[in-house]
């Protein structure tokens, strides 16, 4: 058992080896990692879910995606249609036990298409606030995933509410 500091460190380097694999468009790292039924000792071919640490994720306006398959197929196509994107973390907080690590953190996400005219350049680039929850299970290969969950932080619109307003 690796000491409790030394745990932290390893959750945050898998944490930030996520997010810099979804900036590079690298879906082979990405890919490897989320938890797999054989990081935990089951049948790749056969196995039951609930047992083998299913994965899931919830992107920002999307349902929940379950499994391996829908999971990878959701940043696949993320990585398909997004030119541009950057991920700025704050307030990153790191929580182990046992076998299991919580990341809560706030992606500050920059973020561009291609450009409307077909030309060389990017698309306008659009910032997004985001919180995120990933869930981590220790395997014999170090930290992976288990589940990202993202929603959006509502923007403030900068109007007053009047007092005699209903709560």
């Amino acid at each position: 058992m690796s000491a409790p500091h030394t745990d932290v460190e390893q959750v945050e380097l898998a944490n930030t080896a996520f997010y810099e694999a979804m900036e590079r468009g690298d879906f082979e790292a990405l890919s490897s990692l989320w938890l797999t039924p054989s990081d935990l000792g089951h049948d790749e071919g056969y196995h039951d879910p609930a047992q083998a640490g299913e994965v899931s994720c919830v992107h920002p306006g999307w349902p929940v995606l379950n499994g391996r398959g829908e999971v990878l197929r959701s940043y696949a196509l993320i990585m398909a249609n997004t030119e541009y994107i950057q991920f700025f973390l704050t307030d990153v907080h790191v929580s182990v036990t046992g076998d299991t690590a919580l990341v809560t953190c706030t992606e500050n996400i920059l973020s561009g298409g291609p450009s409307p005219d077909d030309s060389d350049e990017l698309g306008p680039l659009v910032g997004q606030l985001v919180v995120a929850t990933n869930v981590f299970r220790r395997t014999p290969d170090g930290w992976k995933l288990w589940s990202h969950h993202a929603s959006p932080v509502l923007a403030e619109s900068g109007e007053e509410e009047d007092d005699d307003s209903p709560a």
